[in-house]
């Protein structure tokens, strides 16, 4: 027998086990759980977390709630719709207010838009050298600051903002407004935001990029139809959709439609860009036009918020309405 060896030798140790060491790593944690409880420190948290890990989970936490209050603020928070002001000039001679500039809207165009539940507000001019009021406000800040722009009807579009002169003095229109209303609508579609321009306000579109109208379409057209008399609002007409429009894909199923009609001027020529969404019947005059370089600028010849009260027969505009409305949410900010 070889020095130093005895009966007693200690035995080789055994290989850990996976089971012995999962052993190990669970007395280990049950060791870290005691520490952390006797400093004070909840049970349910993981003892392997690191002041980073703990910080990050707590900032995604803080982000996911801001973000999803910050996504119900913008699908709750109503849209703010800008309508163009219609302009009544001082009449010579007169007193009260009729011898002042007032600016205003119609009310079936405002209530209209708001039967969405959106908010109207009537944009005024503006005039920054003004010698009683001065105001560094333009019309760039409303295009900013409101989601889309509504241009109503009124007086005729000046033949001097399309370069030609009038042929009739009645015809003159009112260049003042055409200035004021050609100024808001570049400014909304530099600014991403839809239009949708009514009667006047389409061929105030069809003007802005470069199109003509007919100055009186009973006198440069003699075979159309009669699209304006003395019955207002009650004047109707058949309307057909050109295929490939988007009118003509809005009323899937439906070929033509009855309108209002109260316009003794239309589109001509008509502007760059600009394609055709609807035609009278059968006259084929031009009843509504859309800027294609834009997400939404579409002009109707026809006055969709007398439609309602006009009977069911009449045209149901309120998908154009909408369509206008969800690009207005999408290009708010």
């Amino acid at each position: 027998m070889s020095a130093g060896s005895d009966d007693h030798d200690t035995p080789p140790s055994e290989p850990a086990t996976p089971q012995r060491r999962a052993g190990d790593h669970g007395e280990r944690r049950q060791q870290d759980q005691r520490r952390y409880q006797d400093q004070g420190t909840p049970r349910y948290l993981d003892p392997g977390d690191t002041i980073f890990s703990l910080w990050g989970r707590v900032i995604m936490a803080r982000y996911r709630r801001i973000a999803a209050a910050a996504t119900r603020h913008i699908i709750q928070r109503p849209l703010h719709i800008g309508v163009s002001a219609r302009i009544f000039h001082p009449e010579p001679g007169a007193t009260g207010l009729r011898s002042k500039n007032l600016q205003y809207l119609e009310e079936s165009i405002a209530q209209w838009v708001m039967s969405r539940d959106v908010l109207v507000f009537m944009i005024p001019t503006v005039n920054t050298e003004g010698l009683l009021h001065p105001s560094n406000i333009r019309l760039r800040d409303y295009a900013k600051h409101l989601d889309g722009l509504v241009l109503q009807g009124g007086a005729d579009v000046s033949p001097q903002s399309y370069s030609e002169v009038p042929t009739r003095p009645e015809w003159s229109g009112d260049r003042a407004r055409d200035m004021y209303e050609l100024e808001l609508l570049h400014e909304f579609v530099e600014a991403g935001k839809p239009v949708l321009g009514i009667c006047r306000g389409c061929q105030l579109i069809n003007v802005a990029f470069g199109g003509t109208l007919y100055q009186d379409i009973a006198t440069d057209v003699p075979d159309s139809l009669a699209h304006v008399n003395d019955d207002y609002d009650r004047n109707r007409h058949e309307i057909s959709f050109p295929a490939g429009s988007s009118l003509a894909r809005m009323f899937k199923g439906k070929t033509t439609g009855l309108v209002n009609s109260i316009h003794h001027q239309a589109v001509k020529s008509l502007g760059r860009d600009m394609s055709v969404e609807a035609l009278s019947v059968p006259d084929n005059m031009i009843e509504a036009i859309r800027y294609r370089k834009a997400p939404f600028v579409m002009g109707l010849q026809w006055h969709p918020e007398f439609h309602r009260a006009g009977g069911v027969e009449l045209l149901d505009c309120t998908g154009i309405l909408d369509n206008f409305l969800r690009v207005a949410r999408e290009t708010r900010f």
